[in-house]
């Protein structure tokens, strides 16, 4: 089987209506001949074109899986799809190099093609290291001619990106200026910004000029403001070099507003950059997320090209978003990562673990290696920080569905222990962690059936069902929460668990805002701090200052006010 139509000609066909054209088919410069034909056409571009002095390469090789049906809808998309990637002649390379025989199942896996929810095998996790070693060899061999005639070489990361991600060591030796991409969000702008190796980077921003935005009755202007604001909390912990837009010109002419919000947007970027550029950002804490990917899927492991939403992802999403443009120095860790160097948490205050039991973002069997149990459980006795949103560590084993239960304080009931009276349900709303909360927390879909073991101390349970509770384990401190969609109130409950489960209760009130619509930004090497509104109405709030020191503040909608320290 081989790929007739290009996904994404197919996908700009479809999007803009286009009739009377040819079919683009993907060419897969693998292959000896094309390989050739591939770097003399590149040499010939560059040759004829000596006016442009940045190669933007969209991507590289392999398209991300993305199927269509009969009917012309998307039927299956993976961002992170490998399944797009192969040929016999990769499949015949594979082979020769890890010395065993490559099978359809490493890649099918079941009927679910090795999606970013399932928990990767070591087969599947070697092809994606060998397409990763291949495909960087031959994007170093671009990007070397690239330099060799004079010219800079930038990487859009987005549809062809299989091979390229840009968080793994493979990446960095490809050698590359610039990586640009689109932002969905706070999660896809640091997915950018944050990318290590190279000298600058740049966010495309949205609405994308398509007519399925840009059209008679259309508004971009709401579309550009709702992007600018939530893109900005990230851009204010790690800012991308550069901004911009894409698509078709002509159909944002025809839009003079939003021509202009767009220069208010830039003379805004331009200020924000300004101030902090080449400083990291105030870090109360250091977060790291806990799943099976680790590094390699750094801000994105759950998401869909643009940030797409996914329903019952909600959690995982809301988590790295809220997390993309708070105060805290966030890594990715992978299970892998725990069990080759338990040192690995040395430097860590909190570990977060998201998501649905059996998945990559929990874990799944990994939980019965007593390797990475132990040496998890072990961070938490001694005083580490654990939050666990969902179903964290859930995998069925030894008589336990919560693997870290004992840490938790909390367990889910599966049906097989219905028989074990369950006492402990009184709530404790008064907690550190609930003191900005003016409504009932939102939860979203939550998670059924979750209950307390004996002395944990519940914060909120819904007609006998945990949904928020704290544990004090040896020296350490967990957090569950059964859900956390992404909102300024819920970033704030987040942000109090990271200080409670890290002892820090005391260090609230530094770079802090007491409304949580309101944020503080501090770049202590520059000797600046802004308040920014999040929101789309006016704001008032007490702000706290690094020594503790507070004064009140008034705010018109989105503002954001920059400060001498």
């Amino acid at each position: 089987a081989y790929i007739i139509w290009d996904p994404v000609h197919m996908y700009n066909a479809v999007t803009n209506d286009w009739k009377d054209f040819e079919h683009q088919i993907t060419f897969d410069v693998r292959q000896p001949k094309t390989h050739k034909f591939t770097m003399e056409r590149l040499r010939k571009y560059i040759a004829e074109h000596p006016y442009v002095n940045v190669i933007r390469y969209t991507t590289f090789f392999h398209q991300f899986t993305l199927v269509f049906d009969k009917l012309k809808r998307e039927k299956y998309v993976d961002w992170y799809g490998y399944s797009a990637s192969v040929s016999p002649y990769i499949l015949e390379q594979f082979e020769k190099e890890v010395g065993y025989k490559f099978r359809p199942e490493y890649i099918i896996d079941q009927g679910y093609y090795n999606n970013q929810y399932r928990v990767p095998s070591k087969e599947f996790k070697d092809f994606m290291a060998f397409q990763r070693r291949e495909v960087a060899k031959l994007a170093k061999e671009m990007v070397d001619i690239t330099h060799e005639l004079g010219k800079e070489a930038m990487m859009f990361l987005g549809d062809h990106w299989i091979g390229t991600e840009p968080y793994m060591p493979e990446f960095a030796s490809i050698g590359l200026d610039a990586v640009v991409g689109s932002v969905g969000n706070g999660s896809t702008l640091r997915l950018i910004s944050d990318i290590p190796g190279v000298k600058y980077t740049e966010g495309r921003f949205l609405p994308y000029f398509f007519p399925d935005t840009f059209h008679k009755g259309g508004d971009p202007v709401k579309e550009a403001k709702e992007n600018w604001v939530t893109a900005r909390r990230a851009i204010l912990r790690k800012p991308v070099d550069r901004i911009g837009y894409g698509g078709y010109l002509k159909l944002a002419l025809e839009f003079p507003e939003f021509i202009d919000y767009v220069e208010s947007v830039c003379n805004e970027f331009r200020e924000l950059y300004e101030n902090a550029r080449g400083t990291t950002a105030y870090c109360i804490k250091t977060v790291a997320v806990l799943n099976s990917w680790g590094k390699a899927r750094s801000w994105g492991c759950h998401m869909v090209h643009h940030a797409l939403y996914q329903k019952q992802n909600y959690s995982y999403a809301g988590i790295i978003e809220a997390l993309s443009g708070a105060p805290f120095d966030v890594r990715f860790i992978s299970f892998d990562d725990i069990k080759a160097d338990p040192s690995v948490l040395n430097d860590v205050d909190v570990l977060v673990n998201v998501g649905d039991g059996d998945t990559a973002h929990t874990g799944g069997a990994v939980w019965e290696d007593p390797a990475v149990s132990a040496t998890i459980r072990g961070f938490i006795r001694q005083g580490g920080g654990f939050i666990g949103v969902g179903e964290p560590s859930g995998h069925q084993y030894q008589g336990r569905y919560l693997q870290l239960a004992a840490a938790l304080g909390v367990e889910k009931e599966t049906g097989l222990t219905l028989n074990y009276d369950k006492y402990n349900w009184e709530e404790h709303p008064d907690h550190f962690i609930l003191a900005d909360t003016t409504k009932p927390v939102d939860f979203g879909e939550g998670k059924k059936s979750i209950y307390a073991l004996e002395n944990t101390e519940i914060l909120v349970q819904r007609e006998k069902e945990v949904q928020m509770a704290v544990n004090e384990y040896g020296a350490g401190r967990s957090v569950y929460i059964s859900g956390l969609p992404y909102s300024f109130e819920n970033s704030r409950i987040l942000y109090r668990s990271i200080l409670w489960a890290s002892h820090s209760e005391d260090e609230l009130h530094k770079w802090f805002s007491s409304n949580y619509n309101v944020e503080v930004h501090a770049y202590v090497k520059n000797g600046k701090y802004c308040v920014v509104n999040n929101t789309y109405e006016p704001q008032h709030t007490t702000v706290y200052t690094g020594d503790g020191a507070s004064f009140d503040l008034d705010m018109d909608a989105n503002e954001i006010r920059w400060y001498e320290i």
